[in-house]
């Protein structure tokens, strides 16, 4: 009778001797393996030193003789049986759950972004917004000017018309308001400034928002023409038109109900949009030679006005943190 032989390994640092016929395979340790420390074949991996190194089941070759092994140092590579187990559990979680979301959530198609428009509406804005910080509840305006802004109908139309501004601030009423007339907005240099008349003469109020709106159209048109001919009004109408058909969310969201509206301010007779576009000289920003072109030193171009509008900015910050 021939004798057996006797294959020794170890498995997570613990040694392990099984006897075989000297006839037994490798595949033979694999099926044992399994028997004994319930690890499935699939999970094994043996490492094999010297040469031939790791042979992974169901081995390059299954008829190995384990004869050629006894002199060899063999490792098994293979999870415990606990740690198997909880893999299982945990795929059959894994599993279930992505049953139950399959079943209650439809697939949705990707949202496709429009990179050309999400540019152009960074090129084509207001690039700085300037409320009066001396006036009162100057945050109020400043969420007045964002709203201009953003408002859909003006950026549908700024877009199209390729209009870039570079301020965009309100207008000091008692600067621009007189016995007989009230002035509604300014346009500098085709665009450089915007002024528009947000507040009523009481300074704590503001006006319709669509009115202003309306008015903002009025002067985006100034960035072509500067005269108010046949041409100016064509292009005045095509903007109003444009903001209303493009205007999906009706003019934006409104902070409350009546923050921007005063339905006391109808206007007075004698009210006009602007004076026309002009150019030269430089923009006096609040005082009471506001938006009046002057030749001095102590204008404010659109250099100093976007500073100032960076200082009103950290001012905000900081007052935010406090």
């Amino acid at each position: 009778m021939t004798d057996n032989i006797t294959l020794s390994f170890s498995h997570h640092g613990s040694s392990h001797t099984f006897d075989f016929p000297p006839t037994a395979t490798i595949s033979d340790l694999a099926d044992r393996i399994y028997t004994t420390l319930s690890i499935p074949q699939s999970h094994q991996k043996l490492l094999i030193t010297p040469k031939p190194g790791i042979l992974k089941y169901p081995f390059p070759n299954p008829i190995l003789p384990l004869t050629t092994l006894l002199s060899k140092k063999v490792i098994l590579l293979a999870p415990l049986p606990s740690e198997l187990s909880s893999l299982s559990t945990a795929s059959n979680l894994q599993s279930k759950s992505a049953q139950r979301t399959s079943a209650l959530k439809p697939a949705t198609p990707t949202r496709h972004r429009d990179w050309k428009k999400t540019q152009d509406e960074a090129t084509y804005t207001f690039s700085t917004l300037l409320p009066l910080s001396y006036l009162p509840y100057p945050q109020k305006s400043h969420r007045f000017l964002a709203r201009l802004r953003d408002d859909a109908g003006i950026k549908a139309s700024m877009r199209k018309h390729k209009f870039s501004v570079g301020v965009l601030t309100e207008m000091d009423p008692a600067a621009h308001t007189t016995h007989s007339s009230r002035t509604l907005g300014l346009n500098r240099n085709k665009g450089e400034v915007i002024e528009r008349r947000l507040r009523t003469d009481a300074y704590e109020g503001y006006r319709d928002y669509k009115t202003i709106r309306k008015t903002l159209c009025h002067e985006l048109a100034h960035n072509v023409y500067g005269e108010h001919d046949r041409d100016f009004w064509d292009l005045t109408t095509r903007i109003e038109r444009e903001v209303e058909e493009n205007d999906w969310r009706a003019g934006g969201h409104a902070l409350t109900d009546q923050e921007f509206y005063n339905p006391e301010d109808g206007g007075v007779d004698g009210e006009h949009m602007d004076g026309g576009g002009w150019t030269g000289g430089e923009f006096v920003l609040g005082g009471s030679d506001s938006a009046v072109p002057v030749s001095d030193k102590h204008g404010l171009g659109r250099r100093e006005l976007m500073a100032q509008a960076a200082e009103e900015r950290m001012k905000r910050q900081r007052d935010a943190n406090k």
